[in-house]
């Protein structure tokens, strides 16, 4: 997966001019950076995601097409 930077500081820093409390504000950059890196899916995660899926797409044919052309030949 690749790296996606998401700068804690200048959001705490943010977060507090607003008028959250520091302590919160930290807790909250935390859990968004945690979130970011764990589960957000990036265009490159896509782009081999849809490599797998055309792969496996593409072998469920092939198997398919196969087991009709055995039928056909047996009827």
């Amino acid at each position: 997966m690749a790296t996606i930077v998401f700068d804690t500081h200048t959001f705490v820093k943010e977060l507090t001019q607003a008028g959250m409390p520091e302590a919160q504000a930290e807790v909250l950059a935390r859990s968004q950076a945690t979130l970011i890196d764990e589960k957000l899916a990036t265009k490159q995660d896509l782009k081999e995601l849809e490599l797998r899926l055309t792969i496996r797409l593409g072998s469920m044919m092939v198997v398919a097409i196969g087991v009709v052309a055995a039928l056909v030949k047996l009827l």
